[in-house]
């Protein structure tokens, strides 16, 4: 039976049609089977404006744990990028190429819609043909390390973004596919390959909206080098990004004093247990630190490096 939601008629179980999807969902991943089979289900529920279909593309970069078992159950495409090409700008790529729909809709393999809404609110804002780019809502779920769920907190909140105007993450988010065939996404970068296409709409005089009803539960299960690796490559490509920014050892000393105590007064005022400030201390510890290792002087990396940053074992 339709619906009728925000004034377009959407399907609680979309019908098949022979035109072709309104939008396709590209998702990324390497070892995704503890939360894959979630993120999919959570697709399937999605209310889809016009009764058109979602088409599903997994690029997959080696996965060895049943994550291909997972996406066949659900009948979704594969698209497989070899380890030695992978960058995160080029397996999207890969996925933005295959994908047929007229927006395209972007979801890490370990972030779960929390609503049946997710997908709607999302695509809402592109009615506006000023909008080339939409991200989401990211929380933390009961698992997530106290000093990330607050980092979720402080980039997505319950409301206004809190971000500059070029900001936008692929965790959740979403593109007109015209404006990706103009811009695509960088395959050089270590990361951050979101906000190099952010900063390059706007600069062409198109707008990000961010969707704070579009929300996804971000699930990271990361040892403390793993941590910071990532911090690390994401610094790495925002040097090539705005190579003016320069964080200095000084900086990331005060931001990591600055941001441990409030993370300690957040702790109080939630009546969290305090055995977590040993657990505040290490996360901002490696944040810090490989933001600051990562904003050092550009270098090539190595082949081994390249395997470090994007598969920490």
């Amino acid at each position: 039976m339709a619906i009728i939601y925000s004034g377009l008629e959407v399907l609680k179980q979309p019908r098949v049609v022979a035109s072709r999807p309104l939008v396709s969902l590209v998702v990324r991943s390497y070892n995704e089977s503890q939360y894959l089979d979630q993120v999919l289900t959570g697709v399937a529920a999605q209310t889809i404006p016009d009764g058109r279909a979602i088409e599903v593309l997994i690029v997959d970069s080696g996965s060895t744990d049943g994550t291909l078992e997972i996406a066949a159950r659900h009948g979704t495409n594969v698209i497989p990028i070899n380890k030695e090409d992978f960058t995160y700008g080029r397996s999207l790529n890969l996925g933005c190429e295959a994908s047929t729909g007229e927006f395209i809709a972007i979801l890490s393999g370990h972030c779960i819609p929390q609503k049946e809404n997710w997908l709607f609110e999302l695509l809402k804002p592109f009615q506006d043909p000023a909008v080339a780019l939409t991200y989401g809502r990211q929380v933390g779920s009961a698992a997530s390390k106290f000093s990330e769920a607050r980092v979720f907190e402080k980039y997505y909140p319950d409301g206004p973004p809190s971000q500059g105007p070029a900001f936008c993450n692929n965790a959740n988010s979403a593109v007109r596919k015209s404006i990706w065939r103009r811009f695509r996404f960088d395959e050089s970068l270590t990361g951050l390959e979101d906000i190099d296409l952010g900063r390059k709409v706007v600069a062409a005089g198109f707008r990000i909206d961010y969707c704070p009803q579009s929300v996804v539960i971000h699930i990271h299960h990361e040892s403390w080098p793993q941590v910071r690796r990532r911090y690390e490559r994401e610094a790495i490509a925002l040097r090539h990004i705005h190579p003016e920014l320069h964080f200095t050892l000084i900086e990331a000393a005060s931001c990591f004093a600055s941001a441990v105590w409030k993370d300690f007064q957040a702790l109080l005022r939630d009546k969290r247990p305090i055995k977590l400030l040993g657990e505040i201390l290490h996360y901002r510890f490696n944040q810090f630190t490989g933001s600051w290792l990562g904003n050092r002087p550009h270098r090539e990396l190595s082949a081994r490096e390249k395997a470090r940053y994007f598969f920490p074992s």
